[in-house]
């Protein structure tokens, strides 16, 4: 039988395969993964570890839990753009004393700049959520460059926050080489490993059912991803940082974060 070359092979196969597959399926780990999992209950752990996705995250060093064995939580919030509930938010925070870590869009930074600085002067981090707020999985890694490289700049030039570390891929949407690309960037992935369907403002369903939503979910190590367009998440949010605490469990900085392998 005459050998075929394989390049020859691939180029055959990729002929067959439906037009949303092309360019994909042979990309080296370029696929998109929509980050999902089934969530914690009674303080056990999520089934993150257990997605198809999970190689990519620890390739990639990326950010969803911190230590299993301390009873510590990160607060993350989504800021794709404002609805009148920030400023809320920031009052809670600073009353409670609890550190956050918000991820903006070249949108909400333009909007709103008072609120970008108010961030930064209550000791708050800034992550880097795009500045359009695109699939970064679909666009090559000049885009990538442009949509990190304008939050990032115009963030510095309205703060004293010269350096962004981390970022949250919209949507949750990520490929191994749309993380590789922000690694080269110096960004470590953020994602999460407590969240409810909460950005959805025709859908808010009242604090109570934001409180059970995230206290119901809640494990030692636990990144939180709250999006701050919820009214529910304003209005149940000092009773979750109370409920926590209740529990034990203490609000910390991303920068204090160990990660320590997933079991």
């Amino acid at each position: 039988m005459r050998k075929i070359a394989l390049s020859t092979l691939l180029a055959a196969i990729c002929l067959l395969l439906p037009p949303s597959w092309a360019g994909t399926a042979f990309a080296g780990g370029d696929s998109p993964y929509h980050f999902g999992f089934k969530k914690s209950r009674n303080g056990t752990l999520p089934s993150i570890a257990e997605e198809g996705f999970m190689n990519v995250l620890q390739q990639q060093e990326a950010i969803f839990l911190g230590d299993t064995e301390r009873k510590e939580l990160f607060l993350t919030f989504d800021n794709g753009y404002e609805n009148g509930l920030t400023p809320q938010i920031l009052n809670v925070l600073k009353e409670k004393k609890v550190p956050a870590v918000f991820f903006v869009t070249g949108h909400f930074v333009k909007d709103q700049p008072e609120l970008v600085q108010r961030m930064t002067q209550e000791g708050h981090l800034i992550g880097n959520h795009s500045w359009s707020h695109p699939d970064l999985s679909q666009v090559g890694t000049e885009r990538i460059r442009s949509e990190m490289d304008k939050v990032r700049q115009e963030v510095a030039r309205l703060t004293p926050q010269k350096e962004m570390r981390y970022m949250r891929p919209p949507r949750g949407i990520f490929s191994n080489r749309m993380l590789a690309a922000c690694r080269e960037l110096g960004y470590t992935g953020v994602f999460w490993s407590v969240a409810y369907k909460d950005w959805d403002v025709n859908r808010q369903q009242g604090w109570r059912y934001a409180y059970d939503s995230v206290m119901a979910q809640l494990h030692p190590g636990a990144v939180i991803l709250l999006h701050s367009v919820s009214r529910d998440n304003a209005e149940a949010l000092g009773r979750i940082i109370e409920g926590a605490r209740q529990q034990g469990y203490e609000f910390k900085s991303l920068d204090s974060l160990v990660v320590k392998t997933y079991r």
